[in-house]
């Protein structure tokens, strides 16, 4: 580590290209930072979940500089989750902010923010990596009843409400239907590791196969056996 870390308080703010307000956090090394990591959270999350905090705080015992932000609808952010699509401009926000301190630059991202991190990757060769967890292939939900709740909470008026009733999260009325990861993951430029949980019951191994099969090298695939 480069000595003590100084942790900017909750409460900075980044500003996205459709003019949000994020609310972020970095945890930075009292000495500039050889690399940056942006970790993108997944929905319903936010950088005060205590799974994400732990992440961040895992990373940043490597000394290394970690933002970590809550996404457009979810906690003390402005307006509303696309699921994915819109939360490019989120990442480029918290990216800016890294590039503050390094250039050297990775982002993680968790199931949706997964997601996010992919489409805004494919615009920024200058990336030094990207780390997808649990991510989606293609716009399918399992035919289960994980997948069938996932719809009603997501893609119903009714839905939208429990859940912003219960998590706070706040969806945007319609669903962009934006390009599939799948069709993304070809246009990267960046060197690329999936992650995915060999237990997940909701977004299946194939999908990183999928993924890691279209990337381009440099490229890597983790399957974590017991990860759900």
């Amino acid at each position: 580590m480069n000595g003590p870390t100084v942790k900017v308080v909750p409460g900075s703010m980044l500003t996205t290209l459709d003019g949000l307000r994020l609310t972020s956090r970095r945890l930075l090394t009292t000495q500039a930072p050889e690399s940056t990591v942006v970790v993108v959270h997944g929905f319903t999350a936010s950088a005060s979940c205590p799974h994400v905090e732990a992440l961040a705080e895992r990373i940043h015992e490597s000394g290394v500089d970690v933002v970590t932000y809550d996404a457009r609808g979810h906690g003390s952010s402005d307006g509303e989750s696309t699921l994915g699509d819109h939360e490019q401009h989120d990442v480029a926000a918290a990216v800016a902010m890294a590039r503050e301190r390094t250039e050297h630059v990775v982002l993680v991202g968790a199931s949706m923010g997964a997601i996010a991190a992919l489409r805004y990757a494919v615009t920024d060769p200058d990336l030094a990596g990207l780390v997808a967890v649990s991510c989606p292939a293609e716009w399918k939900l399992p035919r289960n009843a994980r997948g069938v709740l996932a719809a009603a909470m997501t893609r119903t008026p009714l839905g939208r409400r429990i859940v912003a009733r219960l998590s706070g999260v706040r969806i945007a009325d319609r669903w962009t239907n934006p390009v599939p990861p799948i069709a993304l993951v070809p246009e990267l430029r960046v060197p690329v590791a999936f992650v995915h949980g060999g237990t997940d019951r909701f977004i299946e191994v194939r999908d990183a196969a999928l993924l890691h099969d279209a990337a381009p090298e440099p490229k890597r695939l983790e399957i974590v056996p017991d990860m759900g």
